[in-house]
């Protein structure tokens, strides 16, 4: 095996970063080839050329396309956070040449949007118009990932704790507590008195995916009751493909109270009945020991600051 700290300081440039990752993304030569306009020929010779500094494989070839192995999974790991850096640096340096003030990512889960990040970039807005904002709203088994190559900045949202892990920071903001919604056309938004767990169970729903805690906690709501929880679900971590399942399929949701009563003046009714559950706080989740950039700086201050105004 070569010497790998001094392929990953020295030898390894711009253009083979490049390569690795278009290469994870498209896993196919000539697709790859094409992204990076050269021409296929170029892209094996250059694939060869880091085979050979680091005396691995690091994809295989087929019929089928290109697949990283071990390997090149670990490389192309190490890749994209080299160029999630190379990004942010470069659009840094840019604002400042520009007067604006650069630009931040960030990962909102469900519970997050749009209450508490809308009144933060609202603050980070009236202190630095110039500041890009860039939300990929998703829950954590997509946005961990993202967070961890240096392509998000931070996440916001539940901080739930199988997720927990030495390389991350967590910080708690406030309680929100899940309330059960339907559309104003559905039967049960016109009776005067909540239905009961029972009638809910012969429902359609759409619920949080299977592993976040809010979901766990509903089904045991659920059998807390001697009912089997409900069998027609739509899981979706999308606050906005909630509401309109709600509302075309007539289901009936389980969401955040503050995202609840923001889509309220759209026709969207909460249900009286309780939901006693105890659920993970609302919060921050950055990466222990990496670098923030002012503006992410700035949208932490600004999130600590609505989340402080944020109902508890």
């Amino acid at each position: 095996m070569a010497d790998i700290d001094r392929v990953l300081r020295s030898n390894l440039k711009l253009r083979h970063l490049q390569l690795l990752v278009a290469l994870d993304e498209f896993r196919h030569l000539g697709r790859a080839a094409e992204f990076l306009s050269v021409t296929q020929p170029a892209v094996s010779k250059m694939l060869a050329e880091i085979e050979r500094m680091f005396a691995l494989q690091l994809f295989t070839r087929s019929t089928r396309g290109t697949e990283p192995t071990a390997y090149g999974a670990t490389v192309v790991r190490f890749a994209r956070s080299v160029l999630a850096d190379y990004q942010r640096t470069r659009e840094e340096i840019d604002a400042v040449a520009s007067g604006g003030a650069g630009r931040v990512a960030v990962g909102a889960m469900v519970v997050a949007m749009p209450g508490l990040l809308t009144a933060a970039v609202r603050l980070l807005k009236q202190r630095s118009a110039l500041t890009t904002v860039l939300i990929e709203e998703g829950d954590l088994t997509r946005l961990l990932p993202r967070l961890r190559v240096g392509e998000l900045d931070l996440i916001v949202g539940r901080l739930e704790p199988g997720y927990a892990s030495p390389d991350l920071d967590t910080e708690p903001l406030y309680a929100e507590r899940m309330v059960i919604v339907v559309h104003r056309d559905h039967p049960l938004a016109a009776r005067r008195r909540s239905p009961g767990w029972p009638e809910l169970a012969r429902q359609p729903w759409v619920m949080p995916p299977a592993w976040a805690s809010s979901r766990i906690k509903l089904n045991q709501q659920f059998y807390r009751h001697q009912l089997v929880p409900p069998a027609d679900v739509v899981e979706t971590a999308s606050f906005l493909a909630t509401f309109a399942f709600v509302r075309d399929l007539q289901a009936v949701g389980f969401v955040a109270e503050t995202v609840a009563r923001r889509f309220e003046a759209e026709g969207y009714r909460v249900l009286a009945l309780p939901v006693p559950i105890e659920l993970p706080p609302v919060g921050l989740i950055t990466l222990r020991g990496r670098r923030r950039s002012p503006a992410a700086l700035q949208l932490l201050d600004c999130l600590r600051a609505a989340g402080t105004d944020a109902p508890q």
